[in-house]
C-alpha cells in the first residue's frame, strides 16, 4: 500500500484507486460488505470500485479515510486519479494536445469533444454506454469538458475544425440540446483562436470518411496524427503517414465552406432546431 502514483502507471485511474481500497480493506481484515456498511455504501458498490469498474465518489473516498484512519489520503488519491481518469490509450494524446500550438480536427459524425456542450456530451456517452450508472456518465462528461482548458490558457493553440454537415443535423439528445450545441459552436468560432468550417453535403464524397486529428508543435517538433477505432486510439508519428494526413486535411478544407459561409449555415440549421 502506497500513495505512489508511479506504481500504478499501467492501470486506469479507477483501477489504481480500487487496488488501494482492496489492499487497505484486506489489511484491516474487512470484507467488502463490512467496508460498505462502515462507509454507508453497498457491497456491490465496493466490489465495482475495487474492480476498477467505476471511479469512487468523493464521499466514498472520504469514508475510506475515516474507516482506515488515513487522514485525507484517499481523498487526495481520488482527486489525482480523477484528473488522470482518461482511458490508458487516450492519455498520450491528451498530454500532446496540451502542448500543441495547432490542432487540426476533422469530424464526420459528431462535434469534436473539445467543442461539445455538457448536454451534448452526456447524450453521446449515454448512447454509447446506456448501462453505465449516471455518476459514471457524469465523470466521463466532466473529463471531456475539462479538455476545454487547453483553449483557456494565455496563449492557446490555433484550433481548426472541419465538421461534416451531418454533425449539425443528427439529433443528439434532443432539439434543445442541438440548438444549444450549435449556439456554442458559434460562440467558439467567434474567438480568435478557433476556425470552424462545415463540409457540406453538396461537396460530395470527402477525402476521407474517418475522423482524425493532426497536432503541430513549436520549436521544430514533428507533427503527430491521432486516429481512433471503435475500441481504442493511437498516436502516429510516422513522417509519411502524418504528411499524408496533412494533405488530406488540406483537401477537406478546400472542399468545405468558407468560415463565413459555415457560420451562416450553422445559424440556418439552428432555426430548424427551434421549429
Amino acid at each position: 500500500m502506497a500513495d505512489d502514483w508511479s506504481d500504478g502507471a499501467h492501470l486506469t485511474g479507477a483501477a489504481y484507486f480500487g487496488t488501494e481500497v482492496r489492499a487497505w480493506r484486506t489489511d484491516r481484515g474487512l470484507s467488502q460488505r463490512e467496508l460498505g456498511e462502515k462507509a454507508t455504501y453497498g457491497q456491490q458498490y465496493v466490489a465495482k470500485v475495487e474492480a476498477g469498474e467505476r471511479l469512487a465518489s468523493p464521499e466514498f473516498a472520504e469514508a475510506c479515510d475515516r474507516v482506515f484512519g488515513t487522514p485525507g489520503m484517499f481523498a487526495r488519491l481520488r482527486e489525482r486519479v480523477a484528473r488522470r481518469g482518461y482511458p490508458d490509450w487516450f492519455e498520450p494524446y491528451v498530454r500532446l494536445e496540451q502542448r500543441a500550438t495547432v490542432i487540426l480536427s476533422y469530424n464526420p459524425t459528431l462535434v469534436m469533444g473539445m467543442l461539445q456542450t455538457e448536454a451534448y456530451a452526456h447524450a453521446v456517452f449515454r448512447k454509447a454506454h446506456p448501462r453505465d450508472d449516471l455518476d459514471v456518465t457524469a465523470e466521463k462528461v466532466a473529463r471531456r469538458l475539462k479538455r476545454r482548458q487547453v483553449m483557456e490558457v494565455e496563449n492557446p493553440p490555433l484550433l481548426w475544425v472541419v465538421l461534416d454537415e451531418s454533425c449539425l443535423r443528427h439529433t443528439i439528445g434532443s432539439p434543445e440540446v442541438m440548438h444549444e450545441q450549435l449556439a456554442h459552436l458559434l460562440r467558439m468560432a467567434d474567438t480568435p483562436h478557433v476556425t470552424l468550417q462545415i463540409f457540406p453535403f453538396k461537396s460530395g464524397a470527402p477525402a476521407t470518411h474517418l475522423p482524425f486529428v493532426v497536432l503541430k508543435f513549436a520549436d521544430g517538433e514533428s507533427d503527430v496524427l491521432y486516429v481512433e477505432d471503435p475500441v481504442s486510439g493511437q498516436v502516429i508519428d510516422s513522417p509519411q503517414t502524418v504528411a499524408d494526413a496533412n494533405v488530406t486535411y488540406d483537401r477537406l478544407r478546400a472542399d468545405a465552406l468558407s468560415p463565413e459561409e459555415s457560420l451562416a449555415l450553422i445559424r440556418d440549421v439552428m432555426k430548424e432546431w427551434t421549429r
